[in-house]
């Protein structure tokens, strides 16, 4: 079974060399009690090591089962130990931090063996030695006996074939070593049981064989297995095959010894659990960078959040705006600083005048130029990306949202607002302008009009503001009121809404400039919630204000009854909530003091696309609906020959006249009968009977009267009127005359009108002149607009790393499509601050320099401390290599304590950090009005104690490899 042959054991001592083992040839029988005795130094408890392969021999073999040993390596050595060994120590070597229960079945979980299983076993062999009452004890809750009990328990657990006893009753009263002796030889009977000792009465009284050395020889051997005929172990007489060594090597496989990750933790927890002091302290030492790192982020991630809320208040204000046309402002004031660069080519002996005016015309028609939108819009449209680049993608048209309210005293136009030019600020061409300013997100200043569209983003616009009364809007026609952050509206607003009179500001711009004393309503007003949520408004369609007269549409915004009507029809819009800035909002989207819906502008579009001018106009794309003049083309426009165009005059002149004399007699008649005038001619068409019963119809036993009333009636009428029925604009004389007409002179006077608006419009068509307008002017005088092709694109980026993205997109698109097609834009943010990256970027940098000392320190202070941990635990180590742990398992159960330190470590740093930015923001708080809050955010949390973990675990690495490197023998003996 086990053989010794010629065992020989060299130390090297400095420049000396000295031998523990000078040949030891030992056979042994499979059961049997073997004593060795010897005095100290004879290398008595040095073969008992080599025996147990806790110590390599220098020369001889080593044969375990017919078995050479020469050629183990490692982990054969550490399967040897845990499946074929148990030692028995005279210092018991119990790990103090376990239970008993835990301390025996610690070799099993190395051999793999199932939790239950592992249990069942452990309880086991406790029983057999007496041990069955006291699981739950730690080894210093037990008397020596006790714990000499537990230490052959766990010798016996994994039912080894040897058990080695290095003095067992050494630190044992004699009662209790007679106890443990007789315990021994019982096991004797089945297993084979070597043991060293001082004592030779013990040995004498229970060994079966005693063996003597001295001086690193046999001596003595009382019972050798020579004197028993035994087969000499031979070698195979051939080369084993491919199959032996597979079958070998599964097998080796199998007997392979493992510690699991959690058994490394549950013995490292318990070690730590009994220094729960020093564990703590050694936690906030290591925690002390973690705190360093997480105030860092805390305060890092609180500007960012500062710098995140600027960039998206910021961006919602300034978007990327692309118009229909456009010019770059950057290419223009570089080619006219080059063009002004190389013009300075003269001497200085005068003075010269610069071209500036001139370059400048020439450069802005060079660089100005039209974007296709309805292209872009498309491919806007079609890009995935986009959506989570930006808060908003905003189309705007050139339909104009007008806005009127109504009161006892007529009508007020709201928006587009002409407060400014009522007073006399400024005319009318720079109210537009400003106004198209004020539509740039306030880039240039702020615009005329108080009515402006929310960004269609509801998280952004909850986060820029408060919502203090009623709600946000929900369909097209419900709007918001915005306060600012001292709940005031700006008295411009109130005068605009007609809130306050406007009417007591007329001219008094050009009052004051005239030295006129003048007073204004400087009075405080005060409004609350529910009468503000009262308000109403009207929004009215821009073809609404025209009114088709004799063949053409006249613009009646100057007719107040007209008007009244007009507003009257209109859609009415209702005020639904009033907002309020959000306190710690840099920024606001909305530029107005009412915020609309984008839908109500796909409304309007569509009401305006859908009216009765707009649909005229698009079927006569020639003829100007305003004047009825053909529109001046270059075909049209081309001076023909003075004499050819005179002769061509005349002709026509001479036809049109006779066609005039003609048409306007069998007009004239028809007026008459319409009229009553009895004297008339009747008309061509109309026989002598249906004359006389048209008169008599009339009432025309007075027909002179009659005819006068008609004719009077008739002068001043509304002809138009009559056609669309609207009989609200005659006079009450006009209104007596037609209740008196029959239904066949209301239809006779209905085709003389249209007949006669068809000859006008004709007569404008063909008389030679050319509207002053065209056909494109005219759609956009009318709001016309289609969605699919937008006036300009607002594109708000989320941030500004998604700008920069945006811009890329916008990029790929010019490089896809041609020259025509490519898109012009105005980056205002980009002008405005093209540092703040930098800025942002150079800040990140000295954070994470900061973070790096911090982690660099806590690693160097970890690895220190988890090498104090493995020179506390070194006689464990022992113990652990002893049941057969190898080098792997001794370095992962210090890894398993780096990282529970790491763990505690982050946990404590992440907690105290958590507290420490209550003071800190109150700190803030008080120093500085920017609302900066440090706050550690979750992920960063979990990531900041991963980080510990893995910088504890790292490094642990050095310390743990030292402990996996100690020697087994050397560490037993620590204490």
């Amino acid at each position: 079974m086990l053989s010794l042959k010629d065992i020989k054991k060299d130390y090297v001592v400095g420049d000396s060399t000295v031998s523990a083992l000078k040949g030891v040839s030992i056979d042994f029988r499979e059961n049997e009690f073997v004593s060795i005795l010897g005095p100290s130094g004879c290398g008595k408890t040095t073969l008992l090591n080599i025996i147990g392969g806790l110590d390599r021999y220098t020369s001889g073999d080593l044969n375990i089962n017919g078995k050479s040993t020469k050629d183990f390596k490692d982990c054969d050595w550490d399967s040897y130990r845990n499946h074929s060994i148990g030692f028995v120590f005279q210092s018991y070597n119990l790990i103090p931090h376990q239970t008993v229960l835990s301390n025996v079945e610690l070799a099993l979980t190395l051999s793999g063996v199932s939790k239950s299983e592992r249990r069942e076993r452990a309880v086991k062999a406790l029983e057999q030695v007496g041990l069955g009452d006291q699981l739950h004890k730690k080894p210093n809750q037990m008397s020596g006996g006790q714990m000499q009990r537990v230490a052959i328990a766990r010798a016996l657990v994994n039912e080894p074939d040897i058990l080695l006893a290095d003095e067992p009753t050494g630190a044992l009263d004699t009662e209790t070593s007679v106890q443990i002796m007789e315990l021994l030889k019982s096991i004797s009977k089945d297993k084979l049981i070597i043991m060293v000792t001082h004592n030779p009465e013990l040995a004498m009284k229970y060994s079966s064989r005693i063996i003597k050395l001295l001086d690193g020889k046999v001596i003595d051997d009382s019972d050798p297995l020579d004197k028993n005929v035994v087969e000499p172990i031979k070698k195979p007489e051939k080369e084993p095959t491919k199959a032996d060594k597979k079958a070998a090597k599964k097998e080796r496989k199998k007997l392979k010894t493992s510690m699991n990750f959690l058994t490394a933790l549950s013995l490292s927890r318990n070690n730590l659990m009994t220094k729960k002091a020093r564990t703590l302290l050694t936690s906030f030492a290591g925690s002390i960078g973690i705190i360093g790192i997480a105030l860092i982020l805390s305060i890092s991630n609180g500007v960012q959040l500062y710098i995140d809320q600027v960039q998206s208040d910021t961006l919602s204000s300034y978007p990327l705006q692309i118009t229909k046309t456009t010019a770059s402002i950057g290419e223009i004031m570089n080619t006219m600083a080059k063009n002004h660069e190389d013009s300075a080519n003269h001497d200085k002996d005068k003075v010269y005048s610069q071209n500036a005016m001139g370059e400048m015309i020439n450069t802005l028609m060079e660089e100005t130029k039209v974007n296709n939108l309805e292209k872009f819009k498309k491919y806007l449209d079609d890009n995935s990306d986009l959506k989570d680049l930006t808060s908003d993608v905003q189309y705007t048209y050139a339909t104009t949202l007008n806005v009127f309210t109504e009161s006892d005293s007529g009508v007020m136009q709201v928006n587009p607002s002409t407060l400014l030019e009522d007073m006399g600020y400024m005319s009318s061409t720079q109210m537009e302008a400003m106004s198209m300013s004020g539509s740039m997100g306030g880039m240039m200043g702020m615009g005329t009009d108080v009515w402006s569209e929310m960004i269609d983003n509801e998280e952004l616009i909850d986060k820029q503001y408060d919502v203090i009364a009623g709600r946000l809007p929900e369909k097209y026609n419900e709007v918001v009121l915005v306060v600012d952050k001292n709940n005031e509206i700006n008295d411009y607003v109130l005068y605009s809404l007609g809130l306050l009179d406007p009417s007591s500001l007329n001219g008094i711009v050009r009052r004051a400039m005239a030295g006129e004393d003048i007073s204004v309503d400087s009075k405080q007003h005060v409004y609350t919630y529910d009468e503000l949520l009262d308000l109403k408004f009207k929004v009215v369609p821009t073809p609404d204000f025209y009114k088709k007269k004799d063949g053409v549409w006249e613009d009646m915004t100057g007719d107040e009854s007209y008007m009244k009507k007009a507003v009257a029809n209109g859609t009415e819009i209702s005020v639904v909530g009033i907002l309020r800035p959000d306190e710690d909002a840099s920024s606001a989207s909305i530029s107005g003091a009412i915020g609309y819906r984008h839908d109500l502008m796909t409304y309007l579009i569509d009401e305006v696309d859908n009216s009765e001018i707009v649909k005229e106009q698009i079927a006569n794309p020639d003829i100007d609906v305003f004047t009825g003049l053909k529109f001046k083309t270059d075909e049209n426009a081309a001076d023909t020959d003075s004499s050819s165009e005179t002769v061509s005059d005349s002709t026509a002149d001479t036809e049109s006249k006779a066609d005039k004399t003609a048409d306007s007699s069998d007009t004239d008649k028809k007026a008459g009968l319409v009229a009553g005038d009895s004297s008339m001619e009747i008309p061509e068409g109309m026989t002598e009977e249906q004359y006389k019963a048209l008169m008599e119809q009339s009432g025309a036993s007075d027909t002179g009267e009659l005819a006068d009333m008609g004719m009077n009636a008739m002068g001043s009428m509304d002809m138009s009127a009559i056609q669309g029925g609207d009989m609200s604009s005659l006079t009450e004389t006009q209104k007596k005359y037609i209740a008196s007409l029959s239904d066949e002179q209301m239809e006779l006077m209905k085709q003389m009108l249209k007949e006669q608006s068809d000859t006008n419009a004709d007569q404008l068509a063909n008389s030679g002149k050319y509207s002053t307008s065209n056909y494109d002017n005219n759609m956009k005088t009318l709001g016309y607009s289609v969605v699919e092709d937008p006036d300009s694109i607002n594109i708000y980026p989320v941030d500004f790393a998604s700008k920069e993205k945006i811009i890329d997109i916008i990029d790929d698109y010019n490089d896809s499509v041609g020259e025509e097609d490519k898109i012009e834009y105005t980056d205002y943010v980009g002008l405005m601050m093209s540092s703040i990256t930098s800025i942002i970027n150079a800040i990140s940098y000295v954070l994470i320099a900061f973070v790096a000392i911090s982690l660099v320190v806590s690693s160097i202070m970890i690895g220190i401390i988890t090498y104090i941990s493995v020179l506390e635990r070194t006689k464990e180590i022992g113990i652990l290599r002893s049941i057969g742990a190898s080098k792997r398992d001794i370095s992962r159960v210090f890894n398993a304590e780096t990282v529970i330190v790491g763990f505690v470590a982050g946990a404590l740093g992440i907690i105290i950090s958590y507290l420490l930015t209550i003071p800190i923001n109150m700190i803030i708080a008080h120093l500085t009005d920017v609302p900066i809050r440090a706050s550690i955010p979750v992920s960063a949390a979990v990531i900041l104690i991963a980080i510990s973990v893995c910088l504890t675990l790292i490094a642990g690495l050095f310390p743990s490899r030292v402990a996996a490197k100690k020697d087994p023998v050397i560490a037993l003996r620590t204490e």
